[in-house]
């Protein structure tokens, strides 16, 4: 059995914050956390609630403690830069670290099973 379907709920959360919604006529991107991001301090902390959620799931099936940490790397720099005002929404719109955590994970449990890693799991 594969371990793979135990995380399909965060890859779908992942691109909710990160990659959701699409600038009419553009190929940019973004997600709640750039909408939230808009709404100072509150928002980013709010985005962040999720953001841990995804790093504790990872944690909690088994992901190797140096890939937790550059997970919480990630959210953290995004976390930390989402504050600075204007800049910080820039940011949002580019960085996208929900996704690369999921990547991470993505990773990890190829690493851990290659047997178990699903090929038509798309990187978000």
């Amino acid at each position: 059995m594969s371990e793979r379907p135990a995380f399909d709920d965060l890859e779908a959360l992942a691109r909710l914050l990160d990659a959701r919604f699409r600038i009419p006529f553009t190929s940019v991107r973004f997600g709640l956390d750039g909408l939230m991001g808009l709404v100072p301090v509150v928002g980013d902390a709010a985005t962040l609630l999720p953001a841990l959620y995804i790093i504790g799931r990872a944690a909690s099936g088994g992901a190797r403690k140096r890939v937790i940490v550059l997970m919480l790397l990630n959210s953290g720099i995004d976390a930390l830069f989402g504050a600075i005002p204007l800049v910080g929404d820039l940011f949002d719109l580019m960085n996208r670290s929900n996704e690369r955590n999921i990547r991470m994970l993505q990773r990890e449990l190829a690493r851990r099973n290659p047997s178990a890693a699903d090929p038509n799991w798309k990187s978000p």
